[in-house]
């Protein structure tokens, strides 16, 4: 059996800056609702469309000079493409940020907590 090699590390760009980033979690929502009838069998028969969106969950890390002014990102491209060769890009388009926060350990950096959200995905 051939060993797999799976994807690892990535790196994040925005706007074609490299952002540091410690975490980046994806949720795709389908926007899909579902549709409560009132019928003899007492259960919903189905659903409607609705428009899809992308949550980003980002944790930077905080440098000491040249941080991003996280709050203010508006239609920004945010790409992901992993460290070794082989692996495809994927781009965030028209990103805006929603919430940022900082948290602080005693045992850890400064970090910024990052809720985003895209309009559109591309795999490259």
């Amino acid at each position: 059996m051939a060993l797999q090699e799976y994807l690892g590390a990535i790196v994040m760009e925005i706007d074609g800056q490299e952002v540091e980033i410690e975490s980046l979690d994806v949720t795709f929502k389908t926007g899909r609702k579902l549709v409560k009838t009132m019928n003899k069998t007492g259960r919903a028969k189905g659903f409607a469309k609705g428009v899809a969106e992308y949550d980003l969950k980002v944790t930077a890390v905080i440098p000491v000079s040249g941080d991003i002014d996280w709050g203010s990102i508006e239609g920004a491209k945010i790409t992901i493409y992993p460290v070794s060769a082989g692996g495809k890009r994927t781009s965030y388009l028209d990103c805006f940020t929603t919430d940022a926060g900082s948290k602080y350990t005693v045992d850890g950096e400064a970090k910024r907590d990052l809720t985003m959200i895209a309009l559109r995905e591309v795999i490259e």
